[in-house]
């Protein structure tokens, strides 16, 4: 009786660690939401507050001096609208180019039987630690005419090869080789298996090399600054970019209360910005967060 009534103790210490300790990991994991969302919060309150209030530090939970004249003024800069059409017509274009170039590499690699697979493969890694340099790509990019082009945006760096090396692995590691065998059994080819039984089940690493794609083409600005000099091809970015510094310039080189206005319209938009910029691209993540956890985990599994 005495072993049973310890044993039972011991159950109950056991449930009551665990309770305190699962208390104490949802504390850290709300502490941990608060720190991560707090700064997007804090965009999100400055760009509606007033410029001084921001500067002195009275803004850090609600809005002071509630106003909407950082967005009114961005929204007057009619290329904002040149720059949001350019952004989603490289994004979805070069989102569609990104999926199919590195899911096919990647599955071309993930088979066996693929002739030279190892050293293709190091051919890729390679590329990753060594590159030609701006200079170069630059020379190159002008060469095959694509300079000040849409296609400048989307196609030369549209192979990326941590994708293929993620996606590979999700091929190694959640296509069964039996599937393949039982195809070419019914008569199925490479391309028709690959295109109706591969990628149908794949639509978790597809969802996440998607939105890694997008999110890169979406922020991507360095590429439209050395490769285009077409204002109307400028993507979002670079017009947003363009804006502030043409703003601080003239609060900088102004006097007086010119120069006064011209900084506070400056430090208005600087918070507008951000959110202008950022939350299209942030309500496309609710529709591929389902897929993203089981596409990140299993793609990471070591081979």
């Amino acid at each position: 009786m005495e072993v049973i009534a310890s044993t039972a103790a011991g159950k109950v210490n056991n449930r009551s660690s665990d309770r305190v300790m699962e208390v104490l990991l949802y504390i850290f994991a709300v502490f941990l939401l608060l720190i991560l969302i707090y700064p997007l919060y804090f965009i999100i309150i400055a760009s509606f507050s007033d410029p001084s209030a921001v500067g002195n530090g009275q803004v850090w939970l609600l809005p002071k001096g509630f106003t909407f004249d950082g967005y009114k003024e961005l929204l007057k800069h009619e290329n904002i609208w040149i720059g949001y059409r350019n952004t989603i017509l490289y994004t979805v274009a070069g989102t569609a180019i990104g999926l199919v170039v590195n899911i096919s590499a990647a599955y071309a690699l993930s088979r066996k039987d693929l002739v030279g697979r190892k050293f293709i493969s190091l051919f890729f890694i390679f590329t990753m630690f060594f590159s030609g340099g701006l200079i170069p790509t630059f020379l190159t990019i002008r060469d095959f005419h694509m300079y000040n082009t849409f296609l400048v945006m989307v196609l030369p760096f549209s192979v990326v090869v941590y994708d293929i090396i993620v996606a590979r692995t999700f091929f190694q590691s959640s296509i069964p080789g039996d599937l393949w065998e039982a195809a070419q059994i019914d008569g199925c080819g490479n391309l028709r298996y690959y295109a109706l039984v591969v990628l149908p089940l794949s639509k978790a690493i597809i969802a996440v090399l998607g939105l890694w794609i997008a999110v890169g083409y979406w922020n991507s600005y360095f590429n439209a600054l050395i490769y285009l000099k077409n204002p109307n091809l400028y993507p979002l970015q670079l017009i947003l970019r363009n804006i502030l510094i043409t703003n601080q310039m003239q609060s900088s080189l102004g006097s007086g209360e010119a120069a006064n206005i011209a900084l506070r319209l400056a430090n208005m938009m600087r918070y507008s910005v951000i959110i202008v910029s950022t939350i299209p691209i942030m309500c496309v993540y609710p529709f591929v967060q389902k897929y993203f956890n089981q596409g990140v985990m299993i793609g990471a599994v070591k081979e």
